[in-house]
């Protein structure tokens, strides 16, 4: 039967929650915990509070029972149960397989609150785990060293002293390095003793691994002749005019020679290309073009062809020459473009752009890792997808009152076009690789690819940023990380005043500089690069000596005034705005009420688990008392008196007997008591182990194996003001025990009472007898 009767087990149901957090119950005296634990017959050893209320006296020889039947379900019909069973409506069930602080009510439940904020820590530090994995091994430290290697050999490397791509000047010097250190570094075709490198020879492996993608593009635009106005007094020495380069003013009409993709005109849409931010302005994915030859002696014919019949004129404004390598060994892509603008003033201007990427998935064992990791994602986005639904469907539009809820929206959209961008590019590879195996002799455009690769690893970049920083939505419960957040919104009104005051004056000094050093500082030849000059200055990466020497007057008086009031003045503004406000908020959070933290639920937990370890080794002593009477068989009536003394129920005391009774005689024999021994012993063993692991794994070295439950969750929780609702009920069953207890030996006192009145009696009634005449 239950140990509580009626109107106490309807009081521990229709109790409210916050009769958990009631001090009354804290600090109660420290007794000796002698309590029954031996509910289940299947273990001696079980939390005997789990589910107690529920559970009967066990029959001690009570066969086991048919076992119910079990029905076959498909894994794919289980999986939509548990699916479907998770989806739940909160006003009709409290919690669910997505429930989160949003759809369950935790308004008046501070416990509810932070164990549903645990559980969604825990959820989104495993995703957060498996976007890290899957972002960081589609990267590879070795995309450095080969950007670093095609990078020196085409950009730093001139043959015999001549021009090297990055000391390109003007129209000549490009002639110089296209027909010289360009082609050499292109074909590699045999080893340094001059034997043939690859089986064919039109095959080129640059540094001896690096197999050049089909061909080189070079290409060119121009402007129109006449594309600007000559002033009047110099039309008669000035014939043409050619403007600064613009999409409008772009040449489309054949010149030349004519026959040949070099002489005629290519729309961006015939190319298949896209357009190319250079260093002077946007370029057009269209215009004139040539694809080398598969050797090095056809391609310097094809370029001294360009060259004698004057390829590169006043019009031309920009020339491309793209290619692309792969390195097996490596597993990875080097898309090049060497660009070279030639602008209005006249001269040559050299940048490229190199990108190494991975676009062959799936080779090593590492990639099929990863292949996992894939699969574990669209299962998270699945169900943060769920769950945002959810939310939005309770909230409706105040969901996106909240910057975290925008974040999530934020975070699921970058993964969604992720996923969508990765089929995609799987798809276009095998396509591209395809088409280059049939035609090695084509121009291969990975262009295209590797531009979105990269945008594609860009956008990872920012969806692993904005997964980090949405972790302070978890923890922002706890008072210590309140600060933070706290501190930014209660000031971001205040700055963003300021913001505005601070910014007028940013800008007339970036105007200020442009205006003055323009035309001779690099650093301040546009407006956006002062901006970005005058933020330096702010960090003391600055090179005074060229505003100096550019005007001796205004350079000194532009720089002391910028530093002393941006820097020193409205820059230190910000700076106590910040500080007045967090000393604002840390003064109020000093003097909130302390609530449930997530360190008191971690300390519940611990305190529930050593109360259980320490339950355990209580029972076991006494069971082995029970055993220690020196005979060679113990009588089942003996062992449950004995246990009985030292307060254990009797459905208790009887499972226990049942399990060491073999013969089922109602007696332990000697070699029945040395197994029971024998079990209990190494129990003991074990939870002494245990008990001394969960103390050092806490942090207390002074856990006695001799403390009761009570003192040991005194020390640790320093007389906490709440106990949880197993405590609770833990400590009035034992409460209900001790008064059954004392009404027993209040019995056996009234008992001897009793017998010492006897005599007494006895006595009077003698007295009496000869006080008689």
């Amino acid at each position: 039967e239950s140990h509580f009767k009626v109107p106490e087990v309807h009081e521990l149901e229709t109790v409210g929650k916050k009769a958990w957090d009631n001090p009354v119950y804290n600090g109660s005296p420290s007794t000796s915990l002698k309590i029954q634990t031996i509910y289940n017959p299947k273990s001696m050893l079980e939390n005997p509070y789990e589910n107690f209320e529920e559970a009967g006296d066990p029959l001690p020889y009570h066969e086991e029972g048919s076992k119910a039947v079990k029905v076959k379900t498909s894994p794919f019909l289980q999986c939509c149960f548990y699916i479907f069973r998770g989806i739940r409506v909160p006003s009709l069930h409290p919690t669910g397989l997505w429930g989160t602080t949003l759809t369950e009510n935790t308004a008046g439940n501070r416990e509810l609150y932070v164990k549903t904020t645990l559980r969604e820590l825990l959820v989104y530090v495993m995703f957060l785990v498996d976007i890290c994995l899957l972002t960081y091994g589609m990267t590879s430290s070795n995309a450095y060293y080969y950007t670093k290697v095609m990078s020196e050999l085409f950009l730093q490397t001139s043959t015999d002293g001549r021009v090297s791509f990055q000391s390109i000047g003007s129209m000549a010097d490009f002639w110089v390095y296209a027909q010289g250190p360009l082609l050499d570094n292109l074909y590699w075709t045999k080893w340094y003793n001059n034997e043939s490198l690859a089986a064919h020879s039109t095959q080129s492996y640059i540094y001896y691994e690096n197999l050049l993608l089909g061909v080189p593009r070079m290409r060119q635009l121009k402007v129109k002749n006449n594309s600007c106005v000559v002033h009047d007094d110099f039309k008669e020495e000035i014939l043409g005019c050619y403007d600064v380069y613009s999409e409008d003013k772009e040449e489309r009409v054949s010149f030349g020679l004519i026959n040949g993709t070099a002489w005629r005109y290519h729309s961006e849409e015939e190319l298949g290309g896209s357009s190319h931010w250079g260093r002077l302005t946007s370029y057009s994915g269209g215009g004139y073009y040539i694809d080398l030859k598969m050797t090095r002696e056809e391609s310097a014919e094809a370029l001294q062809v360009l060259k004698e019949k004057l390829w590169l004129d006043r019009g031309t404004r920009v020339v491309f020459i793209d290619f692309s390598v792969y390195n097996a060994n490596i597993n990875l892509f080097c898309v090049l473009r060497l660009v070279v603008e030639f602008p209005a003033t006249g001269g040559a201007i050299p940048s490229w752009q190199i990108r190494t990427v991975k676009l062959i998935r799936y080779v090593s064992t590492w990639d099929f890792l990863i292949v996992a990791c894939e699969i574990v994602f669209c299962v998270f986005i699945f169900y943060y997808v769920v769950e945002e639904a959810l939310e939005l469907r309770i909230h409706k539009l105040q969901y996106f009152t909240s910057i975290w809820n925008i974040l999530d929206v934020v975070v699921i959209l970058l993964s969604i076009v992720a996923i969508g961008f990765h089929v995609f590019r799987t798809t276009e590879v095998n396509r591209l690789l395809g088409e280059l195996l049939k035609r090695p002799n084509t121009y291969a455009d990975f262009e295209f690819l590797a531009f979105w690769q990269t945008q594609y690893n860009n956008m990872n970049a920012v969806n692993l940023f904005f997964a980090w920083i949405k972790i302070f939505k978890y923890i922002s419960f706890n008072k210590t990380m309140t600060q933070l957040s706290s501190t930014l919104a209660r000031c971001a009104k205040d700055i963003l005043g300021f913001a505005i005051m601070f910014f007028i004056v940013f800008f007339a000094y970036a105007q200020l500089g442009y205006l003055l050093f323009g035309t001779q500082v690099e650093n301040f030849s546009t407006f956006v690069k002062c901006i970005f000059t005058q933020f330096r200055i702010i960090l003391g990466d600055f090179d005074y000596n060229s505003i100096d020497n550019a005007n001796r007057v205004l350079g000194p008086i532009y720089f002391v005034t910028y530093v002393f009031f941006v820097f020193f003045v409205l820059l230190n503004m910000f700076l106590a705005i910040i500080n007045d406000t967090y000393s604002e908020v840390k003064e109020e959070l000093s003097s909130q009420k302390d609530e449930l933290q997530l360190s008191d639920i971690l300390k519940q937990s611990y305190n529930r688990t050593l109360m259980r370890l320490k339950l355990k080794k209580e029972q076991i002593s006494d069971v082995q008392k029970a055993l220690q009477n020196g005979t060679k068989q113990l009588d089942f009536e003996d062992f449950k008196n004995s246990l009985k003394e030292l307060g254990h129920a009797d459905h208790e005391i009887t499972a226990a007997f049942s399990r060491f009774d073999r013969d089922g005689n109602h007696i332990l024999d000697e070699e029945e008591q040395q197994q029971m021994k024998h079990d209990l012993e190494a129990k003991r063993v074990a939870l002494n182990t245990e008990i001394e692991n969960l103390g050092k794994s806490y942090g207390d070295n002074n856990l006695d194996e001799n403390l009761t439950y009570m003192e040991a969750r005194n020390n640790q929780t320093n007389k906490a003001t709440w106990v949880s609702k197993e405590e609770f009920q833990v400590l009035l069953h034992r409460v209900l025990q001790l008064e059954q207890s004392i009404n027993s030996v209040g019995s056996k006192i009234d008992a001897v009472v009793n017998k010492l009145d006897v005599p007494e009696r006895k006595e009077l009634k003698r007295k009496d007898l000869l006080g008689k005449p």
